[in-house]
């Protein structure tokens, strides 16, 4: 029997409401917060003892965080690429840091240096151009790091840009003067993170339409070399290490060609950690001051592990139980710490165990604003959306890395692929390959390759395949090289 008419007319004037006020809830802002060179365990939320980081703890508390959260790669460049295009490192050519170490075959290296592009291809469609052009205010400040002057944040989709340009390490260092084409001082003895968190506030409490959506990237310097102290934060980390540390520090452990911190015990680092979360406390406060806090996602990133492996001297952090650190391609080079917030969605304390790669930031993000992503880029990310609403992923990930290059950590040309709990790792100039169960075994320390040929067997057909199905260039041998070492 046909409904009645007005059961009929009813219905649709309910659902039209439905849509109208689909159609006109507020679109979320966004803030990204990316840290360089910030190690999985270097703050107290991931089980640091010594660094001290209550504001961004306080935030852990209201987000979710997720205990396997991995960077594209393992230095800082490739990585930020694929958080802005949502692309692997692979996809967009930018496979190791602007503009890498170019090692000369003299040096008796067993591959040619492999160029890859010094900036991001203004083709690429980023995550503030897909934003902007739905009508999102765009705002960028701190490090950049993916190509000079015709390349800086404000050519790819940020309508603001404080401090971003091509140099991956603030020049001139943290205090002013220092030498930021993007980034006039306004008195000597500044600190970098200080003003880039006063303009990062400054522009939530001063947009011109406050009605528009918007995306805050605030990319720290912090906390990268040169290691120089937070003078409001050093006294107190010289003193507890004092009474932390009664014995000298362990021996730093061998690591192929370099070593590896074994503690994290160095104060200066500590108050530059200490010195973001100051920051991020602040530009959270400023968001919830402007009664704009339950209306933003909140996303915590680095671009790598932490530097505690390098050829020579020691790196400035520790990234035990994970092996390495930044430059290398074990979980101590490539696992971040990682934290979302999306207020009405995201379980307040909740811990997820899934695996996130950084390219998927970007579909999240386009999601979360209900814009649908080019049809003709192929990303390599995925939305996180269903993980972030207490979900699991329907299928196993597979995750891949290539790092073809040579970097100051010691790490050599190869790559590497973890499916479900097994992680493979190739060495090319040793022509070596190692295999870790990490769900056993997260500090990869026993090598299970020997005794399980067929696993091994198995992700490098795998890997193999992904890179020539993405296109990965493969370094060349080089002529000169003399395995014995002579």
């Amino acid at each position: 029997m046909k409904a009645p008419l007005a059961i009929f007319v009813g219905c649709v004037v309910v659902l039209g409401g439905l849509l109208a006020n689909a159609k006109d809830a507020p679109r979320p802002n966004f803030v990204f917060f990316l840290v360089d060179d910030l190690g999985w365990k270097d703050l107290s939320c991931y089980g640091s003892e010594y660094h001290e980081s209550p504001n961004i703890d306080a935030f852990a508390s209201t987000a979710m965080r997720f205990t396997s959260g991995y960077a594209a790669a393992s230095i800082c460049s490739p990585t930020r690429a694929s958080i802005v295009t949502g692309r692997h490192p692979v996809r967009v050519n930018v496979t190791d840091w602007i503009p890498g170490m170019k090692v000369e075959p003299k040096k008796n290296v067993r591959f040619l240096h492999l160029d890859d592009r010094d900036n991001l291809a203004l083709e690429e469609v980023t995550i503030a151009e897909k934003l902007k052009e739905s009508g999102y205010a765009t705002f960028f400040a701190g490090k950049w790091h993916l190509g000079d002057e015709g390349f800086y944040p404000e050519d790819q989709g940020f309508d603001i840009n404080i401090g971003g340009h091509d140099r991956g390490s603030p020049p001139g260092g943290y205090y002013a003067p220092w030498k930021n084409p993007r980034l006039e001082a306004k008195k000597d003895g500044e600190y970098l993170t200080e003003r880039l968190t006063e303009e990062s506030i400054s522009f939530i409490q001063n947009r011109k339409d406050e009605e528009d959506p918007f995306l805050l990237y605030l990319s720290y310097y912090n906390v990268h070399t040169p290691i120089q102290a937070y003078e409001k934060r050093i006294d107190h980390f010289v003193e507890k290490a004092e009474k932390m540390f009664p014995d000298e520090a362990p021996e730093p452990m061998k690591e192929h060609d370099g070593v590896t911190r074994m503690r994290q015990d160095d104060p200066k680092f500590a108050s530059m950690v200490a010195a973001v979360d100051d920051s991020v406390g602040a530009v959270l406060a400023a968001l919830k001051e402007a009664k704009l806090d339950e209306n933003t996602v909140v996303i915590f990133f680095s671009d790598n592990g932490g530097l505690s492996t390098r050829s020579k001297g020691l790196g400035s952090t520790c990234n035990l139980p994970l092996r390495a650190g930044k430059g290398w391609l074990y979980e101590g080079g490539i696992r971040e710490a990682t934290m979302v917030r999306v207020p009405g969605m995201t379980e307040p304390g909740s811990v997820s165990d899934e695996l996130v790669f950084s390219t998927d930031f970007y579909p999240t993000m386009l999601e979360l604003a209900g814009i649908d992503p080019d049809p003709e880029v192929a990303l390599d990310g995925t939305s996180l959306v269903p993980v972030l609403k207490g979900g699991n992923w329907e299928e196993n990930r597979t995750l891949y890395w290539h790092y073809p290059h040579y970097h100051g950590s010691a790490w050599k040309p190869g790559a590497a692929i973890r499916d479900g709990d097994w992680k493979l790792i190739e060495f090319w100039e040793w022509d070596e390959v190692e295999l870790y169960n990490l769900a056993d075994d997260i500090g990869e320390r026993n090598d299970l390759s020997a005794a399980n040929s067929e696993k091994v067997a198995e992700l490098r057909a795998k890997l193999a395949k992904w890179q020539k199905e993405i296109g990965a260039k493969m370094p060349k041998p080089n002529p000169a090289f003399d395995p014995s070492g002579h």
